[in-house]
């Protein structure tokens, strides 16, 4: 049980640092300067400056009615990941107001708050909880109306920018999709990390004698996998190594000393986890 309580606090940690992180970059960068990317936050930006409604406010009242829905129709767990994100980011948006506007620019508020933004969720969904807004949003489309996830999100950060063009300007609106697209890169870099790793594959008929000499000389781990020819119909040994950027040059040293005429794939790899990389 105590090990249970340390993951989750280890989570709601992670939840209250992204929130955070996003606040701060709301704060900092898009809501003085009207850019509204996509979401509630971008909903909240709108309201802002044409109604003077504080941005935690519109966050935590456009989540109200979302979250009684999802809870009667997709579950409390579903709902319970998303709630202290929501709290959370709803709160400190308010808390950070007084922050100094670190910019005027508005391709420097674009890309800085995209990319501050994106860490933040990126944090955030790392630690298995989500903000709410868009994300429940969507969810409630593809039960109600069959739509993907990823459409439902699309479309409705797409309504809330021609909202924003509409309201501010139809250049404030392309600035606010911009800042959408580097968010939505971050996350994928902060939820992926910033990894080294190469996947190789070789193929060879000398497969055991390369796979001895990985493990002896790089001290790296082999898999056989079973391949066939396409022009042959023989059957092929495929060996997949993972190692790290510094160990390919030598990996590929090894197989060509020992098979001259093999064949070597070698592949980014965004994420490893596991022995001899990191540990999830």
């Amino acid at each position: 049980m105590t090990g249970v309580k340390f993951k989750f606090a280890k989570q709601l940690l992670g939840v209250f640092l992204g929130s955070a992180v996003m606040a701060l970059g709301l704060n900092l960068f898009l809501i003085p300067n009207r850019i509204a990317a996509g979401g509630v936050s971008g909903l909240g930006i709108i309201l802002f400056h044409q109604f003077n409604i504080p941005v935690g406010v519109t966050i935590f009242a456009s989540n109200v009615p979302l979250f009684l829905t999802a809870w009667k129709l997709l579950g409390f767990k579903f709902v319970f990941r998303s709630f202290f994100g929501t709290i959370f980011l709803s709160v400190l948006v308010e808390l950070f107001t007084s922050v100094p506007v670190l910019t005027t620019d508005l391709l420097l508020a674009t890309i800085y708050g995209g990319i501050v933004l994106g860490i933040g969720l990126g944090i955030v969904f790392r630690s298995g909880s989500s903000t709410g807004g868009t994300a429940l949003a969507s969810k409630l489309l593809n039960y109600f109306l069959g739509f993907s996830v990823g459409q439902g999100l699309l479309g409705i950060d797409f309504i809330i920018i021609a909202l924003a063009g509409i309201v501010f300007s139809a250049e404030l609106a392309m600035y606010a999709l911009i800042s959408l697209f580097v968010t939505s890169k971050v996350i994928d870099f902060v939820q992926e990390g910033l990894s080294f790793a190469k996947a190789c594959l070789v193929i060879s008929n000398k497969g055991p004698e390369i796979a001895r000499s990985i493990l002896s000389d790089l001290d790296r781990g082999v898999t056989y996998l079973k391949g066939q020819g396409g022009f042959t119909g023989r059957d092929k040994e495929v060996l997949l190594c993972v190692v790290s950027q510094a160990e390919v040059t030598r990996l590929k040293r090894i197989v060509w000393d020992i098979d001259p005429e093999s064949f070597v794939i070698v592949s980014n790899v965004h994420e490893v986890l596991g022995e001899g990389f990191h540990q999830p």
